[in-house]
């Protein structure tokens, strides 16, 4: 299967995703359905396997629709291993420093290259001969390389990280972000939004792709979609089950307390 998610992220287009962490058979056609364009498959917070994931990545794959996988660590090894499964792209966690993220362009973009060799063509991309460098381009054709920014030191060294050459995205974690700016889950203050505001107004000019996981309603997702958000990752199927199903058990409850009512009053002696 051809891959596309890279060239849409490129053209600038707005792409859209759910985090998927049931390994059902049924899911990559439900997500089809819906028109995504990528599924989140998280291993950092997510007890899935390797052989879980890879039967996922091939499943979501077959289907037309991207995996994306978000390994535990910034280990490029485990992002390799997740591309061998069938992955689309890799979303490393946590990173806060140019070798993390030049680790994980290696793991990326240079595949199977290793060693002293990889750390060479990374410091000098220009000096890699033609016939291997044409075979590395072809090799990892259409992998998406994704770096998770969610912290104040990697706020601090923002215009340093996102200017390593090979990365292509930028992931926000909101949530581990607004705890090391000291705001747990506040995501409607001004010092998150600022933060947030820096992260996409830096990557925008380094003509990198720029997303931000939520799992409410799409109203924050719409808010940030105006400020130049275009990699759409929204909520889970964990979440949208739960939430749905709250609702409705709300609902019949509140339609079992009716009747209950009704039935009261209408055994009412008269």
């Amino acid at each position: 299967m051809e891959k596309t998610l890279l060239k849409k992220i490129k053209a600038g287009r707005i792409v859209y995703g759910t985090c998927i962490t049931s390994t059902s058979p049924t899911w990559p056609a439900i997500a089809l359905r819906a028109g995504l364009d990528f599924v989140f498959l998280d291993t950092e917070h997510i007890p899935l396997e390797r052989m879980e994931i890879s039967r996922m990545c091939q499943v979501f794959r077959a289907m037309g629709v991207a995996p994306i996988v978000r390994i535990p660590s910034p280990d490029p090894y485990r992002a390799c291993q997740m591309m061998d499964a069938g992955a689309e792209g890799i979303v490393a966690p946590y990173l806060e420093s140019v070798t993390q993220i030049k680790e994980l362009v290696g793991a990326l973009k240079y595949r199977p290259l290793k060693g002293e060799l990889l750390n060479q063509a990374l410091d000098a991309p220009e000096k890699v001969e033609d016939f291997l460098g044409q075979y590395l381009a072809k090799w990892n054709e259409g992998n998406v390389c994704i770096a998770n920014i969610e912290s104040v030191p990697a706020l601090n060294r923002l215009e340093e990280l996102l200017s390593v050459p090979g990365l292509d995205a930028v992931f926000i974690g909101p949530h581990d972000l607004s705890i090391s700016l000291g705001i747990p889950e506040q995501y409607d203050h001004p010092v998150f939004e600022e933060a947030v505001k820096k992260i996409i107004r830096i990557a925008r000019g380094n003509n990198l792709a720029i997303g931000i996981h939520f799992s409410e309603t799409p109203e924050r997702q719409i808010r940030w979609m105006k400020e130049g958000i275009n990699l759409i990752i929204h909520s889970s199927d964990l979440a949208l089950f739960s939430q749905r199903l709250q609702q409705d058990m709300n609902v019949l409850r509140s339609s079992a307390g009716e009747q209950l009512k009704h039935s009261d009053t209408s055994n009412e002696v008269v």
